[in-house]
């Protein structure tokens, strides 16, 4: 029985951090960065102290928490580098951001905020600012992106887009895939000649009352 003891001791080890992992991605997911550490803690059915045994900061723990997202912002980065059409890896790289960001309220507070908790995101800030800086060059001598757009309208662009986190979460995919799209037509130099390109599909919304209309 001692025998078995220590493997068993390591696969709960396992097991904790799995659920303290999957609850933090849902918590901060759907509530950002300042969703409380503890909330992740009960949703994961451990005690504080075995969450700070594994995720010693909240630091550390929205750094694992969103590695997969983070790896992706990378791997759109280095594609959107990559395309031999410049203007196509503009594209791919402002769809495939907001995408990331629509997915999760707490990776897009990593990437566009200041948080303490998350300096380590500060990088792939620069990394993706970066690769739009060069896409928009490339793209403006070939004539299709506008010659007058900066990396601060990207920015603009996210910042609007942050907005839709307000929206229901079947929809909000949905509505940032259109809301890209949108953006995309408006950073182009000019209409491309025949039929426009289709736009995605529109999402359902409703406007949520104020709490204060009677």
């Amino acid at each position: 029985m001692t025998h078995h003891l220590p493997r068993t001791v390591r696969s709960d080890a396992r097991d904790n951090r799995a659920h303290i992992l999957d609850a933090a991605r849902t918590v901060f997911g759907d509530n950002g960065l300042s969703a409380p550490i503890r909330e992740v803690a009960r949703q994961a059915g451990v005690g504080p102290a075995t969450l700070y045994r594994h995720f010693p900061t909240k630091q550390a723990l929205i750094a694992e928490t969103f590695a997969e997202q983070r790896r992706a912002c990378h791997a759109a980065v280095r594609d959107a580098l990559a395309d031999s059409d410049p203007w196509h890896g503009f594209q791919g790289l402002i769809e495939r951001i907001c995408e990331l960001h629509a997915h999760s309220r707490g990776f897009a507070d990593a990437f566009m905020t200041a948080f303490p908790e998350a300096m380590d995101f500060a990088a792939d800030r620069e990394r993706a600012w970066h690769a739009v800086g060069e896409l928009a060059r490339r793209a403006q001598k070939t004539g299709r992106l506008r010659p007058g757009f900066v990396v601060d309208d990207l920015i603009l662009m996210l910042m609007a887009h942050r907005g839709l986190q307000d929206t229901p979460r079947a929809a909000r995919v949905t509505a940032s895939r259109r809301f890209a799209a949108y953006a995309i037509e408006a950073f182009r130099a000019a209409p491309e000649t025949g039929a426009p390109t289709p736009l995605p599909p529109a999402p359902r919304l409703q406007l949520t009352p104020s709490p204060d209309t009677p």
